[in-house]
């Protein structure tokens, strides 16, 4: 999503191994052949291939005028709908069918994404488009489409219920309506965190918190009865956000980095669901470093977000195998492009994920500064959490 390619060939070839993912059921209508574009998603990546087999079989199965019109309702009510949950409390055939597949697409994409069996459900559906009311939207011929991996693609292949292939233009959202299949990102990064965060407290790099935690806010064993200092984070803004119309919500987290109280290197990480929307000011008031995890009074954070392909588990090893080999030297490292050359080649199938990264915060920082790559400014204060 972030234009910041100039990073790519600063990348390790760290190569994501061991992922197989069997091929879904379905193949698209002789009449319009998808283009070179969804050929290459397919081949180059495993989410954005589950995603555009789902598509399919979700088109197919809305030829049935009942379920059609189920799926209507439920994406008009809600921004987006839980694909396995719908055709659970649904009893036409086509959903029942259906069902099948998704939940074979289910455990296909917590594979690729590293997320093992215990994530749920992650398959969304939602409307693009101009807006439609319920009885039209079950009037009109429905198109199914998936994200393509590349956001710089021309067009983007839907499908209609014959199983034939449109290309729409990738740089103007259509005229119609079309449904479009995806992954629930922040469900998916919130599981992805988790599963860093133990693979990190496993190799002694940081502190494994309750689930959902943000493990730089967490208490540590070198906390004081009486409190301790953080960085809190007053405002955010993000310049480049390219978000095409197939796309959702940005899933934003950031990697703060530097020397535990042990004197290895920690990497604490931190959500920030709010981030949607570029060139927009938010306030969220979260505390982003807990010094009292830190030896040294600097720390480094980078911002990353998940674009669709990020397989955790294998993001996690790359990270620990590259920060294990880091010692205290009895002086503070920047560690920002460590952290960033330890990524998997995977990571960057979707586009470059790289937000910005802000070197060198310390517990006195109060003000407001642009990242390293200039496309994020924050303003920080300092913090104290006072015990209960």
């Amino acid at each position: 999503m972030f234009a910041q390619r100039q990073l790519r060939a600063a990348l390790t070839a760290l190569a994501l191994s061991g992922l197989a993912l069997t091929a879904l059921q379905g193949t698209a209508g002789a009449a319009d052949a998808p283009s070179t574009t969804a050929s290459a998603t397919a081949e180059t990546s495993p989410v954005a291939s589950v995603e555009e087999s789902t598509a399919r079989a979700l088109a197919r199965s809305l030829a049935e005028p009942a379920w059609h019109r189920q799926v209507a309702k439920a994406a008009l009510a809600d921004e987006e709908v839980d694909l396995l949950a719908l055709t659970a409390r649904s009893a036409a055939r086509p959903a029942v069918d259906l069902r099948t597949t998704l939940a074979k697409a289910e455990t296909a994409i917590a594979e690729a994404k590293g997320l093992g069996t215990d994530a749920g459900s992650l398959l969304r559906v939602s409307l693009a488009g101009k807006p439609v009311s319920a009885s039209a939207l079950a009037r009109i011929s429905p198109l199914v489409a998936s994200a393509p991996a590349d956001d710089d693609a021309d067009v983007v292949i839907a499908y209609d219920s014959a199983g034939n292939a449109h290309e729409l233009n990738a740089d103007k959202a259509p005229e119609r309506p079309v449904y479009v299949v995806g992954v629930d990102g922040q469900k998916a990064l919130a599981a992805g965190l988790e599963v860093i965060d133990r693979e990190l407290a496993a190799q002694g790099l940081g502190t494994l918190s309750a689930p959902g935690a943000n493990t730089s806010a967490a208490g540590s064993t070198a906390v004081a009865s009486t409190g301790f200092w953080t960085t809190r984070i007053k405002s955010i803004r993000v310049a480049d956000l390219k978000e095409p119309w197939f796309k959702g919500n940005a899933e934003i987290f950031t990697l703060v980095t530097g020397f535990g109280t042990d004197g290895k290197v920690r990497v604490d990480t931190v959500t920030m669901p709010y981030l949607d929307d570029e060139n927009t000011t938010y306030y969220p008031n979260q505390i982003l470093v807990n010094w009292s995890n830190y030896k040294y009074n600097l720390a480094d954070a980078v911002l990353m977000e998940d674009d669709g392909d990020t397989n955790y588990s294998s993001l996690a090893k790359a990270l620990a195998t590259a920060l294990l080999t880091i010692t205290d030297q009895g002086m503070y490292v920047p560690l920002v492009n460590a952290l960033i050359d330890a990524m998997p080649t995977s990571w960057w199938t979707d586009d470059p994920d790289y937000v910005d990264s802000f070197y060198t915060l310390a517990r006195e920082t109060a003000d407001s500064r642009a990242g390293a790559s200039a496309n994020a400014r924050m303003t920080v204060e300092r913090y104290y959490v006072s015990a209960l």
